[in-house]
């Protein structure tokens, strides 16, 4: 075992859970977190929980947590669960890039929002998951994640701007009041966290990659675009993130961050390099540990780490390793990264990981349990490797 290797979060759901998280996916008339409404649910979910806490222990990893199995989306049940939020079926998914990186690929279809009332944290489901990890993990240490605040506030934006017509009932028609009752729910939900002994927060994030002057992908870029504009909009991200990890550093929570550039049915939502917003989004969050995507070439090169060089409390998690392909990764390629990382920041301060979960929604990448836990296996022989056992 390596310490050094890390997990981001989602792993792949048994059989039997997904085919409960299959109909959830399709309905409207059901209400987070769905245990009334299928019989066996709730049950069948806390079996898996144990059971995928019980593999992560017996696979030697250091920080356990419940697979996102709780889960349907890696976001979006987390805001299900405020207080004055309603879910419903959306006329289209997101939209992914498909293999052949032409083509799109949908989503599910289960992502858009009503706010019918002021928001709050309060009483949040996800803690008495959290319970229920510390429980099962039995004294090994535990993580939580959500969402970032930015990325919802971002997500609000944009379909708001989109759809404005829809939003005309909604209880929040201005930006700045939903960003302050978001973030007075993202502290009051934090708060609720520490009360039971969570330690570590992790804020799930894949907006930064939106401000890349170089993603193709991005609606950000091109000469029409008001650039002035959109480093402001990045910069009211930053702030709205950097407000909630100072509070949950007053309650004395490490407050971790993932960044990936989409990751659904192993396929990815865009490009954009980490040497564009490196200034933005690594140099000014004020993240414990950042979790940072770099399997393949769309991360650019490893400059961007030099940002972190005045910082010496800031951890870096290298996702040089892909949870996306069938295949075990080119070990070369991933020590030789590594030791050019190192050469930018000290080791100490180093660990590695795959660029994403294995399922961040319950639909996961496509390869199989076993391809899965060979693939950890391997990321925890290679950390050895490089940083000893």
């Amino acid at each position: 075992m390596s310490e050094k290797f890390q997990i981001v979060g989602s792993l792949l759901r048994p059989q039997n859970l997904l085919a409960y998280k299959s109909q959830i996916e399709k309905r409207d008339d059901i209400q987070y977190p769905f245990y009334n409404d299928f019989d066996g649910y709730q049950a069948c979910e806390t079996q898996a929980i144990q059971e995928v806490i019980q593999k992560q222990i017996d696979h030697k990893l250091s920080i356990i947590s419940d697979g996102e199995f709780s889960k349907s989306l890696w976001h979006l049940d987390f805001v299900w669960g405020l207080k004055g939020v309603r879910r419903l079926i959306a006329e289209h998914g997101y939209f992914f890039r498909d293999f052949d990186e032409t083509q799109t690929y949908e989503t599910r279809r289960d992502i858009a929002l009503a706010f019918d009332e002021k928001l709050s944290g309060h009483n949040h489901h996800f803690i008495d998951i959290y319970q229920e990890i510390q429980a099962d993990a039995a004294g090994h240490t535990t993580k939580l994640c959500i969402p970032s605040p930015s990325h919802i506030f971002g997500e609000w934006s944009f379909s708001r701007e989109q759809n404005a017509e829809q939003f005309n009932d909604s209880y929040y028609q201005e930006p700045e009041v939903f960003k302050q009752d978001l973030a007075n729910a993202y502290q009051e939900f934090l708060s609720d966290y520490a009360k039971i002994g969570g330690k570590i927060i992790q804020f799930d994030d894949c907006l930064w990659e939106m401000f890349s002057t170089d993603n193709p992908n991005s609606p950000f870029t091109g000469d029409h675009i008001d650039q002035a504009s959109i480093q402001d909009l990045a910069q009211t991200f930053i702030d709205l993130n950097n407000s909630i990890i100072d509070y949950g550093h007053s309650l004395g929570l490490k407050v971790w961050t993932h960044n990936c550039r989409g990751n659904y049915d192993s396929r990815n939502m865009g490009g954009g390099s980490y040497e564009t917003i490196a200034n933005l989004f690594l140099g000014q969050q004020k993240y414990d540990r950042f979790f940072l995507e770099w399997d393949d070439d769309r991360a650019g090169n490893l400059s961007a780490l030099d940002v972190f060089k005045d910082r010496p409390e800031t951890e870096v998690v290298l996702g040089l390793l892909s949870s996306k392909t069938v295949t075990l990764d080119d070990e070369a390629r991933v020590l030789d990264l590594l030791q050019k990382a190192s050469q930018i920041i000290p080791k100490e301060r180093l660990f590695l990981s795959h660029q994403c979960g294995f399922a961040s929604c319950d639909n996961g990448n496509a390869l199989t349990e076993d391809q899965q836990w060979a693939k950890i296996d391997q990321g925890q022989d290679i950390a050895a490797n490089f940083f000893g056992a």
